[in-house]
């Protein structure tokens, strides 16, 4: 059981990330926008990453607020049907994350094969066509996969210096049967896709290594470029969402097999999930990336005393030979 101090701690933390988070992701839609504004339509990756942002930036004010609530209302004033109603919004919209995140890199994954797959080619044409139907429909299946939470889990009422108000257990067998399902659905499947999409992804990025090694023709030499950003985007995505992924079971086994309440646990390692997938985001766009470089440049110039934090925005000319 997590104590006051503890409590504190986590509450000042996820803090800190929710303004990370809320930053990046209103960064991102602010830059899709723009983008919008001046071609007149999102390519299908452009449309899952907005989703991707709204989705984190609402999970992590309705987030927030809960632990705030928690944290406040230390003798459960508030009813705990609002505290637990809260609870299984920022369950669905965690569900929501991680699918959308599954089917970004799914999709990088079809778009980064070399050698034409026909099942490959069919399902992204299929996503191509629906991507926002597909983007609509993963938030209502979060939400409707997490509505049972209020009938097969139990009010938990414990008490050591302060109540646990509004936190959702397991009740009986149902319970367990129905955490098993949203684990499977929110947590498991989607990262069986994201292990899916690493591999192939890493394993055609050798292919296409291996080719520009065997190349003679200095003129027709494969080339990466671009695709080098995303490949390393989606890559890093990936590693943070497998990290995600086994500490969020660790806690989820922590609250129900343990019966130890570390639900604000959950929301920081969500927090810090967010804001670092939002980052590696901008890192995948390089006109992101280059102009998130420029702002933070242009703000350490109001601080001289920063000036050696500044980050170079473009890099080095190695061809160059050094001035006599």
């Amino acid at each position: 059981m997590l104590l006051s101090g503890d409590r504190m701690a986590i509450w000042l933390m996820t803090g800190l990330f929710a303004v990370l988070t809320i930053f990046f992701n209103v960064y991102i839609l602010l830059m899709s926008l723009r983008h919008y504004r001046e071609n007149g339509h999102w390519l299908p990756c452009e449309t899952i990453i907005t989703a991707f942002s709204l989705s984190s930036t609402t999970h992590q004010m309705v987030s927030y607020l809960f632990l705030s609530l928690d944290k406040m209302d230390t003798f459960c004033l508030v009813d705990e049907h609002i505290l637990s109603i809260l609870l299984v919004i920022i369950y669905s919209l965690k569900f929501s994350i991680m699918w959308l995140t599954a089917f970004l890199a799914f999709y990088y994954s079809t778009k980064l094969v070399i050698e034409p797959i026909h099942c490959y080619t069919k399902i992204q044409e299929a996503i191509m066509k629906h991507v926002m139907t597909v983007v609509l429909v993963i938030p209502l299946c979060g939400f409707g996969s997490c509505m049972p939470m209020m009938v097969v889990f139990d009010h938990l009422h414990s008490q050591t210096d302060s109540y646990d108000c509004g936190i959702l257990r397991p009740k009986g067998t149902p319970g367990q049967t129905y955490l098993a399902y949203y684990l499977l659905m929110s947590d498991i499947i989607p990262g069986l896709i994201m292990l899916k999409s690493c591999i192939s992804i890493s394993v055609h990025l050798a292919i296409h290594l291996q080719h520009m090694k065997a190349s003679t023709n200095g003129f027709h030499t494969p080339k990466l470029g671009a695709e080098m950003r995303v490949i390393h985007m989606n890559l890093g995505l990936i590693v943070v969402f497998i990290c995600f992924l086994v500490v969020d079971l660790y806690v989820h086994y922590m609250n129900t097999i343990q019966q130890q309440n570390v639900v604000p646990l959950t929301v920081l390692f969500s927090s810090v999930y967010t804001a670092i997938s939002a980052l590696v985001l901008i890192y995948g766009k390089k006109t992101f990336w280059k102009e998130l470089l420029h702002l933070f440049n242009l703000f350490l110039d109001e601080y001289p005393c920063l000036s050696c934090l500044k980050v170079p925005e473009t890099k080095p000319n190695k061809s160059a030979t050094p001035g006599h």
